[in-house]
């Protein structure tokens, strides 16, 4: 699949034509929920500053002297500048809220007040709106005018405290993690509301209050339960979890030095992982069993997997239903079948870059997908078209808003 980059694929394909986003949200966790959206077909309006524009866009790894994260995390958005320390941007701001389904935003709670994109603001302006609020503690909580980043997040749901070796230190995920499932977690909420809104006659807006360290602390379901009815503390336990699904899930060192993650989940595919090793079966025929054996199975894997190129192990692990991996690299998921039968991988032209290779649209619908359409837009490279065709400004009220740098 191949983009053009250009403003004529905007609307029209996916799940979400139609439908009107706007975001007062920066760097990770908001836009990547408005990408979601955007990448579903949905009019996603990403609010800059005039000058600098949102800090993501000199973030992460730069080619020829263009950053390259923004090309990806602002992909199928509009991008209008608007001064909201100025009055007339306020008003502005308040015109977009007006327009829109959805409004997310991130921006500190003494801020939201002052600028009136609370909630209480934005119900008042647009009665039907979805708010999407993400911040570092929530917007209830005493420390709710606090800043928070997406690690800070991370470290207090509790991943980060179960994430590598019982010798070693905690350690956080090679990507912006928190902020990362905060967004998709914000998305996935924007629609359950939107069924709502579709399906509720009373409908009277949503105030969807989302603290980053909330999503990753859902997500490790038995944390809390585990502690409440063990009185224990899950620890690290490296790649084996600390509460594990089945006996068989750590990454072991293949012949010719790479990395092959093997995992169980079922009774039935620990056994196959005993009669690979040649293990009596019936030693292995009970959940118990398993777990008793579980460090046997584990060192019979290590010194089997040693023992045999990465290649071999695989064949070997497919032939007897044993679920295993190799570890990828990016350059493993831009060489593997897999990825590129699924469409998971597609090229989209850029202004800057020319072609450049980026993740499709995820996940898949087989009637009306999603589509990207464009990367990350240049600075303000949308203001006309927002500001004069969709809200309805003059050119005249256009060029004074420039000149007095409030776009």
């Amino acid at each position: 699949m191949t983009g053009t980059g250009q403003d004529t694929g905007g609307s029209g394909q996916g799940q979400l034509r139609g439908l009107k986003v706007v975001e007062f949200a920066h760097v990770v966790a908001g836009p990547m929920a408005g990408s979601m959206l955007a990448d579903q077909g949905a009019d996603v309006v990403h609010v800059e500053a005039p000058g600098a524009g949102d800090a993501a866009r000199a973030m992460g790894p730069v080619r020829d002297g263009v950053p390259l994260w923004f090309k990806v995390a602002g992909r199928n958005k509009r991008s209008v500048t608007l001064d909201l320390h100025h009055a007339a941007g306020r008003e502005i701001a308040h015109r977009l809220v007006a327009w829109a389904d959805v409004v997310i935003v991130t921006l500190r709670a003494g801020r939201l007040r002052d600028w009136e994109l609370d909630w209480e603001a934005v119900h008042r302006i647009n009665p039907k709106a979805i708010l999407l609020q993400i911040s570092g503690f929530g917007a209830t909580s005493s420390r709710a005018n606090e800043p928070g980043f997406g690690k800070m997040g991370e470290a207090r749901s509790g991943v980060v405290h179960l994430t590598g070796f019982p010798d070693g230190p905690p350690v956080h995920t090679g990507f912006s993690h928190g902020d990362a499932v905060t967004g998709l977690m914000g998305a996935y909420a924007v629609l359950a509301a939107l069924h709502r809104r579709a399906n509720d006659p009373g409908f009277d807006g949503e105030w969807i209050d989302l603290a980053l360290f909330e999503p990753l602390y859902r997500l490790i379901e038995w944390q809390i339960i585990t502690y409440d009815q063990l009185g224990t503390v899950p620890e690290r336990a490296g790649n084996q979890l600390a509460v594990a699904p089945a006996a068989v899930i750590n990454t072991y060192r293949s012949g010719d030095g790479e990395w092959i993650t093997v995992t169980s989940a079922t009774l039935r595919s620990v056994r196959n992982v005993a009669r690979l090793l040649g293990l009596p079966e019936e030693d292995y025929a009970t959940s118990a069993q398993q777990h008793e054996g579980r460090e046997t199975l584990d060192k019979g894997l290590r010194e089997w997997v040693a023992a045999r190129t990465t290649d071999e192990c695989l064949a070997e692990f497919a032939r007897a239903e044993v679920v295993a991996s190799r570890v990828f690299t990016a350059a493993d998921i831009v060489a593997d079948p897999v990825y590129a039968e699924r469409g998971d991988i597609i090229t989209v032209d850029d202004a800057d870059l020319g072609p450049v290779r980026m993740q499709g649209v995820i996940p898949h619908f087989h009637r009306r997908p999603g589509k990207v359409w464009r990367t990350g837009p240049a600075l303000g490279q949308d203001n006309h078209l927002v500001y004069h065709e969709w809200l309805g400004l003059a050119e005249e009220e256009l060029a004074e808003l420039e000149q007095h740098g409030v776009i």
